[in-house]
């Protein structure tokens, strides 16, 4: 089945959109169109005043439509209708992201929609960050980006990632289990947290071998949040007189943002050990601790610095008041490099020993686990073609790949990133 293709609404879409709506919904039905909230009355009149709307085509089929409607700061989503044929495709979390876009871009700060039971499009809703409010089945999601905030976001090269990312994070149990909890809980929920006396966090460093998924988890993170995602480039800094003013700059450009997390990534490149015999660098490490104590004097804010080498970072960088925590990102172990491989088996749709592929894997990172998988994904793809029949990946075909791909993490640096975690870590 081909895949579908998302676009703005335009006017000569109603009557398919119309269509869509009646097989699902057939009036008079228990759960069907006249037991919505908003009727279909309501939706084509949102259509024909231009509100917010998207549709899916596959070919020149329309097979998925999102409609809204924006009330000052409130946007409703009035519709997610899907063809039959196309559900649990995630074509509803796709419309209704789009959809997302274009109400925020109108000017809303809230997405609010009240469904009737069971209904389809509450699976989306789900997946997108939505939450039910007790007694209702009501939907109700407060952006943290205003209508203001999005050509700011647009020069900052910001984005919003989605809410499913933390999901895909197969493996690194502990990781997930420890970012979640000292980070994405107190965000999610500062009034209870203040309850307990706990204050969220505002900065913190993740550290650890290449390639152990740092960025991925800040980025997971923002999502979970549903925060703008800002990631400082060194090289962007060269754009001022100095880099120190570049900096400062840059900082102050975000801190006109009610909700952000900003990533440095490399941060070592920035807060590097000071020197007397290098005056420039030093300017910029002084002009990033100030910034730090700035950014910090706003909440909704969350600052995360990675480095592959937490030892090289100024002593000064990592003093308490500065980063609430300095948490340890390691390479997988044994399970984690099992649940890694069963990810990527279920995607390949093939069978294998995975106990056998995690301990021919040590001292992969979860980055060397997807180039080899991809690389016996591309091999097997390329097998069907050449005999004509479906070929599936085998364990061999896997363990001969690991054996031809050179971990990243050696000995040396795992007993380097122990030390780290004892000398520096902060959890």
């Amino acid at each position: 089945m081909t895949s579908w293709q998302l676009r703005d609404f335009a006017p000569d879409d109603l009557e398919a959109v119309v269509r869509l709506d009646a097989p699902a919904n057939p009036p008079g039905d228990e759960g069907g169109a006249d037991d919505r909230v908003f009727r279909l009355s309501d939706v084509v009149a949102a259509l024909q005043a231009a509100h917010p709307a998207v549709v899916a085509a596959a070919g020149e089929q329309i097979v998925g439509a999102a409609v809204g409607r924006v009330d000052g700061e409130r946007a409703w989503v009035l519709r997610i209708s899907q063809h039959p044929s196309w559900r649990n495709m995630g074509l509803g979390s796709a419309l209704l992201g789009a959809l997302e876009h274009r109400l925020l871009a109108a000017g809303a700060r809230t997405l609010a929609a009240l469904l009737p039971d069971e209904d389809p499009g509450a699976v989306a809703l789900r997946n997108s960050g939505f939450r039910p409010r007790p007694g209702m089945t009501y939907f109700q999601k407060s952006e943290a980006v205003t209508a203001q905030d999005v050509v700011l976001l647009s020069s900052l090269g910001a984005e919003v990632p989605s809410t499913g990312l933390w999901g895909t994070l197969a493996g690194m149990a502990a990781e997930k289990r420890l970012i979640e909890r000292r980070l994405v809980l107190p965000l999610a929920n500062p009034v209870l947290a203040a309850q307990h006396g706990v204050e969220p966090p505002q900065a913190v460093v993740l550290f650890g071998p290449p390639g152990t998924g740092k960025s991925t988890f800040a980025k997971a993170v923002a999502g979970r949040l549903g925060w703008p995602f800002v990631e400082l480039f060194p090289s962007r800094l060269g754009l001022a007189d100095t880099m120190a003013a570049g900096l400062r700059e840059w900082f102050d450009e975000v801190a006109r943002l009610d909700h952000v997390l900003l990533f440095i990534d490399e941060v070592e490149e920035l807060a590097g050990r000071r020197s007397a015999a290098e005056p420039a660098a030093t300017a910029v490490v002084n002009e990033l601790l100030k910034s730090i104590v700035r950014f910090r004097d706003r909440e909704s804010r969350l600052l995360i610095c990675a480095t592959n080498d937490v030892a090289a970072l100024d002593p000064a960088f990592l003093r308490h008041g500065r980063f609430d925590y300095v948490l340890p990102v390691g390479p997988p172990d044994h399970e984690a490099r099992r649940a890694l491989w069963s990810s990527y088996l279920a995607r390949a749709g093939a069978q294998a020993d995975t106990g056998a592929l995690s301990d021919a894997s040590e001292g992969f990172t979860p980055a060397d686990i997807a180039q080899a998988a991809r690389t016996v994904a591309q091999a097997v793809f390329e097998r069907t073609l050449d005999t004509g029949e479906r070929s599936h990946p085998s364990t061999d075909d896997y363990l001969q790949t690991i054996r031809r791909t050179r971990p990243t993490v050696t000995t040396e640096m795992a007993l380097a990133f122990a030390d780290h975690t004892v000398r520096f870590g902060r959890v």
